[in-house]
């Protein structure tokens, strides 16, 4: 099959690759791309990763043979062209909607997506347990691992890297895809060593021509002074002394070159790393020269003029980006005051406090265990510390949390951001597990308000007055812009709050469910609780709940462990069960992608919902 008369919608399988000449492969690329941009355009999703990717990924499943051959990509945000090579094309229209192709590998769509992540940096562990499989399963090929440089700034691939150089006897593949960038640019110290390595381009060859002069007994000499001069122009040999056969850096659009590159690595017998160069963004010139990630993760867009539309409606702002003024103007207030970020600036929409405070946001990278410590250890030197974290990445922190931040009950405020659903980011995004993971640990103090002045009131107190470590929760929704005097705003402590009175029944919630709640219980006879305090509970407005009379409680995150449960064990505690109660909430199971609303009428917790639930629960008294 040419690539001439090939449709993208008609790829089946990767196989026919093989038979495309060079050059053919070079048109299919270009047309992946030109499909790429104009499917995104219409649906959002991943960007300028993917753009980045295609050569890549044509070369990899040129050389290998996927499925036998296991080919693991890093996060997901960079396998578009994965999909597409094996028969997902005609899916695009429907990338990360509901019931729709997902927005990541799924090893349900295909048995080419061996393994499927939305966080960053589990690839090279997961490769590494492949390879362990494969000396007792001989349907495993080769394990080839995509991993960015931007992932490598997480401990989970270091550690990884690390046990797998050590072992000559199992044939790792790492492919590391260098954009200089995760989400934003890179940070740290390793993102200068990749830094350095580029620029020794001429020095590998240093070896092989030196070796046709030099007498063979002094070929050992040779090397270690070739090593020093690759530790002179490089820093160090930082992969080579970490026990891999190092090839790179190349040029990861030029499919000669990774052609022959990864042909070279199948025929190795000892562990490699192919370090390539490429452009997040290619092709598309707006993405091109994004150097904030402003193009990494999309919605529609217009691709002639390369603008987004802005989403919010007119006096509307994303609560992360109200979140961001507070911080800017509290810190203006606390010159001893800092943000702390794992590299998710752009994510969190933090850019004001960069621009206004640049010293004092500290971006880790990809690092979230070490977010949380350092955190801690800011907190212990009495500097107060905000850290402002995704729900979904707050569960790779779990034991900082724990073992640090509660243990030694330091005053840290975490920004808990994308707290409940999140739309089209799906299983590993929804931030429907942090209330579980948060509410058992001592001095722990969670809070979540139903609108934006309420929540900064909670920020307010928990910036002034608490002193403790204290979660604050808010969702990835918008909210109208607060015109008021941000300095003004009091702190609201511990409590909750009746917004409806009524005798027939009671309904426990908190979060934007408050207000879609109150517009249908005004004048209902049914008392509606703002619980803006999921931990401690409010055991004064507990007691005041009438036990012969219906107790509801909903929650958008997941049963166990939430605040029902904990409402439930408190009231058996005071001896003060309702005759009638019942909990919603999500069930154990993970939530598939799609709309909020949508998502919440599947899983029962829509307002309609609600309400029949809550008139048969009144029936029943």
């Amino acid at each position: 099959m040419g690539a001439r008369n090939l449709k993208i919608e008609h790829i089946e399988n990767p196989e026919f690759l093989k038979q495309l000449s060079v050059d053919e492969l070079g048109a299919l690329c270009r047309d992946i791309r030109t499909f790429l941009i104009g499917s995104i355009a219409k649906t959002g999703g991943h960007l300028s990763s993917n753009l980045g990717a295609v050569e890549l990924t044509v070369a990899m499943h040129t050389v290998f043979d996927s499925p036998k051959d296991q080919l693991i990509f890093d996060v997901g945000h960079q396998a578009y062209t994965h999909k597409i090579l094996t028969g997902r094309a005609t899916q695009f229209p429907t990338l990360r909607q509901t019931d729709g192709l997902s927005g990541f590998l799924k090893r349900s769509e295909s048995d080419h997506d061996v393994f499927e992540a939305g966080h960053s940096s589990t690839s090279l562990a997961a490769g590494a347990g492949m390879l362990q499989a494969k000396t007792v399963n001989n349907q495993i090929g080769h394990v080839v691992m995509l991993i960015g440089d931007g992932a490598l700034t997480s401990g989970a691939a270091l550690e990884a890297m690390n046990f797998m150089g050590h072992d000559d006897s199992k044939h790792p593949i790492i492919i590391l895809n260098d954009n200089d960038m995760s989400i934003g640019p890179n940070v740290g110290y390793l993102s200068k060593v990749l830094s350095k390595i580029r620029l020794r381009r001429g020095v590998r060859g240093i070896r092989s021509k030196t070796l046709k002069i030099i007498p063979r007994p002094l070929r050992s000499i040779t090397y270690s002074v070739e090593k020093r001069i690759k530790g002179f122009i490089a820093g160090q040999s930082y992969f080579e002394d970490m026990g891999y056969d190092y090839y790179g850096p190349l040029d990861g659009h030029d499919l000669r070159t990774l052609l022959k590159a990864f042909n070279v690595a199948k025929q190795t017998s000892k562990p490699c790393i192919i370090h390539v160069r490429t452009q997040k963004g290619r092709g598309y010139a707006p993405s091109e020269a994004d150097q904030t990630g402003q193009w990494h993760g999309v919605g529609s867009f217009e691709v002639e003029a390369g603008t987004m539309p802005h989403a919010p409606e007119d006096h509307q702002e994303s609560y992360s980006r109200a979140v961001t003024r507070f911080l800017t103007a509290h810190a203006a207030e606390h010159p001893d005051f800092f943000v702390i970020t794992p590299a998710m600036i752009s994510g969190s929409e933090l850019e004001q406090f960069a621009t206004s405070y640049p010293k004092r946001l500290i971006d880790v990278g990809i690092a979230e265990q070490t977010a949380l410590t350092m955190a801690t250890g800011m907190a212990l030197k009495g500097v107060g510390v905000f850290v402002s974290i995704y729900s979904t990445f707050l569960q790779r922190a779990y034991d900082q949390v724990l073992h640090d931040l509660a243990r030694h009950n330091v005053h840290v405020v975490l920004g808990i951001d994308r707290a409940g659903l999140v739309g089209g980011d799906g299983e590993t995004h929804q931030g429907v597990f942090d209330i579980p993971m948060l509410s058992h640990i001592p001095n722990m103090t969670i809070a979540h308000g139903k609108d934006i002045k309420e929540l900064y009131g909670l920020l307010r107190y928990a910036m002034t007055v608490h002193r403790g470590p204290m979660a604050v929760r808010y969702p990835k929704e918008t909210t109208p812009i607060y015109t008021e005097a941000i300095e003004a705003v009091e702190p609201i402590g511990p409590s909750w709050e009746t917004v409806t009175w009524g005798q027939s029944a009671t309904v426990v919630t908190f979060g934007s469910l408050i207000g879609e709640l109150t517009e249908v219980l005004n004048g209902s006879d049914v008392r509606l609780i703002n619980a803006r305090y999921i931990k401690p509970l409010d055991i004064e407005m507990l007691k005041s709940i009438p036990t012969d009379k219906p107790l509801l409680v909903v929650e958008e995150s997941q049963r166990q462990g939430g605040l029902g449960q904990q409402i439930l064990a408190t009231l058996a505690t005071l001896n003060r069960l309702p005759k009638v109660f019942d909990h919603m909430a999500f069930d154990d199971v993970f939530i598939a992608q799609g709309d909020r609303q949508t998502m919440l009428k599947r899983h029962g917790l829509d307002v309609m919902s609600i309400m029949q639930r809550l008139e048969s629960l009144r029936h029943a008294t």
